[in-house]
């Protein structure tokens, strides 16, 4: 093995593999250095990857991919201790070629995506950890692992190490991410028969559904709950402010177990199995967070620049639009020979005009909304399902005192102007 690579990835989740792919295709020698036993050892996610990003590498990629059900359905839920308000999106369009996204197995379509980028070129080390970047002279010119011998240069290194990375931390990229910066994810998944799960949901053969979930799923707290119907199993997970959790000292597992437990979650996982159980972190820093990202010799990409948008739950396209956007910015300071920060702020500049930024800058204050006013989650979800259950249930009460009754639930003894400030806010938060 060549000691000086065109490139160094550090992490084989879809951002890094991005950027390899690309970078392989290109003509360019990489090697990928991966801490778990396999790429997708270490991902959990929810479970949905959307094509565009994709496609703009691997044209058609879902003809070969391991992909579960094409989504043809998102619903929404607002959920109080034993009731929904529900709406959504079904669409014919969805369930066609070439479609909108999918439900996948992270463990699964990472290797799948490894065996794309070694085909193109690419070398994939497994079973190796990072322990530091290799800085002569103020430029970053490789990495030190935890191998014999394992020091590897390389002009540029891309470091897509997730979202705790200690790599971007230890170059001054960023300080210690805050407890509110962060949130613990758990899943997990659950074995049905297909048929019971189309029967479930209301689905054609092969198609699925999400449904995103926003009130009790998270008992409160700043997240969403989530269910995902693969191909024989459904993901069923829950994610909330890190910082909240602790604060709460709630426990990750007593989390999920209450979710699957709601009156309008049990009958959908009724008498299934299950398989595997994760945790992980995501990053909810949003806009706000977003680090340092590029210094000589070095870009930092996915989860590792706080690429998610917490609002709709994405975060694989994001990761995949600025790995490519990386591999770009790498070939161009390879056609000008020149590696330093400035020849590669390109991968920041196109970067700032896609729809990654634009999309985490509009909703760059949603999170500090919703933890500090806890009335979103705690008041007006409950009153929202308390409304409507009172204005469809006919028991001789007239609308009009229903009415009064639901406007004290929203109120919930504060003002009228109160209230308001906070529609307002809300609005603000995501125009």
């Amino acid at each position: 093995m060549p000691e000086k690579f065109d490139a160094i990835v550090v992490g084989a989740g879809v951002a890094g593999l991005a950027a390899a792919y690309k970078l392989a295709k290109a003509g360019l020698s990489v090697v990928v250095i991966e801490r778990g036993d396999y790429p997708g050892a270490k991902n959990v996610m929810g479970g949905v990857l959307y094509r565009a990003m994709l496609e703009e590498l691997i044209p058609e990629f879902w003809k070969e991919a391991p992909l579960q059900r094409p989504v043809v359905e998102q619903r929404f839920w607002l959920m109080d201790e034993d009731s929904v308000v529900t709406t959504g999106y079904k669409g014919q369009s969805w369930a066609e070629e070439p479609y909108n996204c999918f439900t996948v197995f992270r463990g699964q379509f990472d290797q799948w995506f490894a065996r794309k980028c070694t085909e193109a070129g690419a070398l994939i080390i497994n079973e190796t950890t990072v322990e530091s970047c290799i800085v002569e002279n103020g430029k970053v010119v490789g990495i030190r692992t935890t191998r014999p011998d394992g020091d590897l240069y390389a002009n540029v290194v891309v470091l897509a190490d997730g979202v705790n990375s200690l790599l971007a931390k230890e170059l001054g990229f960023h300080k210690e991410w805050q407890p509110q910066q962060v949130a613990l994810a758990v899943m997990e998944v659950l074995k049905l028969p297909a048929q019971v799960i189309e029967e479930r949901f209301n689905l054609e053969s092969g198609m699925g559904t999400t449904i995103e979930i926003f009130g009790s799923g998270t008992l409160g707290m700043v997240g969403t709950s989530f269910i995902y119907t693969n191909k024989e199993h459904i993901s069923v997970g829950v994610g909330a402010l890190l910082s909240q959790m602790r604060e709460r000292q709630i426990r990750p597992y007593d989390l999920l177990e209450n979710l699957k437990n709601h009156p309008m979650v049990r009958p959908l996982v009724r008498k299934s199995e299950p398989v595997e159980y994760y945790a992980h972190l995501i990053p909810e820093g949003g806009y706000n967070a977003i680090p340092k990202m590029v210094g000589d010799g070095v870009v930092v990409v996915g989860d590792a620049a706080q690429l998610v948008n917490s609002i709709h739950r994405e975060g694989s396209n994001l990761a995949m639009t600025s790995g490519k956007l990386a591999a770009e910015a790498i070939l161009r300071a390879y056609e000008i020979g020149e590696f330093n920060e400035r020849a590669l702020s390109h991968y920041q500049e196109k970067l700032w005009d896609s729809f990654v930024i634009s999309d985490l800058k509009k909703y760059k204050d949603t999170a500090e909304l919703f933890e500090n006013r806890p009335q979103y989650f705690n008041q007006y979800i409950p009153a929202a399902n308390m409304a409507l259950r009172e204005m469809l249930t006919v028991d001789g009460t007239s609308k009009s005192d229903k009415q009064k009754l639901v406007a004290q639930k929203f109120l919930g003894g504060r003002s009228m102007y109160s209230m308001a400030k906070d529609i307002y806010r809300a609005w603000k938060a995501v125009k």
